[in-house]
Order: C-alpha cells, then sequence, then structure tokens
C-alpha cells in the first residue's frame, strides 16, 4: 500500500491521488485502506517518513568513515542526488510535496524533512566558512539547488553526478579559498 501511495503521490500530488484510487491500485476497499491508517494525511506522513529515512541512511552511509569536512559534504551532496534522481517514488514525494502543501499536516511533515537536514546543519558547522557568511543560508541555497536537479538532469546529458556534486559545491570552496587567501 505504502509503494503505491508513493508512487502516486509522485506522480499525480497529493491532493489529485484520492483514496478510492488507491484502494483500486492496491486490490483494496477504501475501508481496508482506513484500517490501516486513519486518513489520507496520516497516509501521506508514513510515505514521507520513508522517503527521509531512505534519503537519511544513504546519507550516512556515505559520509560514514570520511573525516575531511569538504569531502564528508561533497559525498552527502552526492548520495542526496543520487537519492532523489533513482526510481523511488518516496524521495520523490519528499522532493514534490512540500509541507505547507498539505497545511493540516505540515508541522509533522516539517519535523521530518528537518530531521534530514540536520545531516546537513551538522555538515556545514565542520566547514571554516568565512565569519561574514551566513553557514545557514549556504546550506539552505545548497539543499533548494539539490532539490531542482530532478527537474533539469537527464542521465544521457553527459554531466555525471559526481560532476554536478562538485559543481554545487564549487562556488561555497570559492568563498573559502578566497577567506583563507585573505587571511593569511
Amino acid at each position: 500500500m505504502l509503494d503505491i501511495a508513493a508512487a502516486r503521490f509522485a506522480e499525480q500530488g497529493y491532493h489529485a491521488t484520492t483514496i478510492r484510487e488507491l484502494a483500486a491500485a492496491t486490490a483494496m476497499t477504501p475501508g481496508a485502506i482506513y484500517f490501516h491508517v486513519a486518513t489520507k494525511q496520516d497516509l501521506l506522513v508514513a510515505v514521507y517518513e520513508e522517503g527521509v529515512q531512505r534519503i537519511i541512511e544513504r546519507v550516512d552511509s556515505a559520509v560514514a568513515g570520511e573525516t575531511r569536512p569538504w569531502q564528508r559534504l561533497e559525498k552527502a551532496v552526492l548520495s542526496h542526488l543520487e537519492a532523489i534522481l533513482d526510481a523511488s517514488a518516496y524521495a520523490r514525494v519528499v522532493i514534490r510535496i512540500l509541507p505547507n502543501d498539505v497545511p493540516e499536516i505540515s508541522s509533522e511533515l516539517k519535523v521530518l524533512r528537518d530531521r534530514y537536514e540536520e545531516r546537513f546543519r551538522l555538515l556545514f558547522a565542520d566547514l571554516s566558512l568565512p565569519p561574514a557568511r551566513d553557514a545557514d543560508l549556504a546550506r539552505l541555497f545548497l539543499l533548494g539547488a539539490m532539490n531542482w536537479t530532478p527537474v533539469w538532469y537527464r542521465a544521457d546529458g553527459g554531466r555525471g553526478l559526481a560532476a554536478i556534486a562538485q559543481e554545487l559545491l564549487a562556488p561555497l570552496r570559492t568563498m573559502l579559498d578566497d577567506h583563507q587567501g585573505s587571511s593569511r
């Protein structure tokens, strides 16, 4: 049921997906679905939670054992891109459906999203960004750029994900290099 809900939410959006449609796709009755989840919002929370957990596991696995801050961040960016660009509907739900799209459960979705974004907060805290730079905004800009990648990325476009991850971080590295050069 979760897999089908994730696929429908990713393809059609949350509001365009109905419980009747999910019931038909799962060979269940609407009542049987409501036996498992009280509301469609609860189903979205379950799908969102699974999507966030899958991305977290991928990022955590990628950075495990790496001690150098920039390499940790680069590995996290690459694994995030891999997670949101694979065939998983769960990751696409996390990227496509924003917490404010469903006001009834926005606080629950924000908690899940924040649980993931905490990884990037910690990664940015390990960087030596210039004091005049806002690390929180830099982190949010990076997350926004990464999450927009599914809109334009084409696997046959000649750009590998590792190269894209490096380019996403290039402005931050330049900023740091400029800062370190001026403080020498």
